[in-house]
């Protein structure tokens, strides 16, 4: 293995990891900036989101509601932590990097929902981007707080 392949690995795993990180904290600013400018957001069975501004406008609706979907009568912050394992380089080269993983979403009501992410990076200045996501959901809880309905 090349210097080079370490490092953009390594790079790799850090944007995927600030990804979670700032969608955890509900920073989608910080979010979006882990996708290129013209990056694209594909749920399976959503309509595509198209740059950052798109993204920020999905995803900042669906953290704002996780709060609502906490019962008043729990006693519990709401929380999301992401999960992220199996990670896979499916090819990389030096322009671009194909990526495969595993997420789980823990919540207040325990394990939420799970899936994958099927990813698309490419460099950009002294990191990666990740140039299109596929998310796919697996299974979610009947009451999960963010991915209701998600599973086709």
């Amino acid at each position: 293995m090349e210097m080079w392949e370490l490092v953009a690995r390594e790079q790799i795993r850090d944007t995927l990891a600030r990804y979670n990180w700032s969608g955890d904290a509900g920073k989608v600013d910080g979010l979006a900036e882990t996708f290129c400018v013209d990056g694209v957001l594909e749920i399976r069975g959503a309509t595509p989101l198209h740059g950052r501004s798109e993204i920020v406008a999905f995803l900042g609706g669906v953290t704002a509601n996780i709060a609502d979907n906490v019962p008043a009568d729990v006693p519990v912050k709401p929380v999301v932590r992401h999960n992220v394992t199996n990670l896979i380089f499916n090819a990389l080269t030096p322009e671009q990097a194909q990526v495969s993983c595993y997420f789980t979403v823990v919540t207040h009501i325990g394990l939420d929902h799970f899936g994958r992410y099927r990813d698309t990076l490419v460099p950009d200045g002294g990191t990666w981007l990740i140039k299109h996501r596929k998310v796919s959901t697996d299974w979610a809880a009947p009451d999960s707080a963010m991915a209701r309905g998600a599973v086709q």
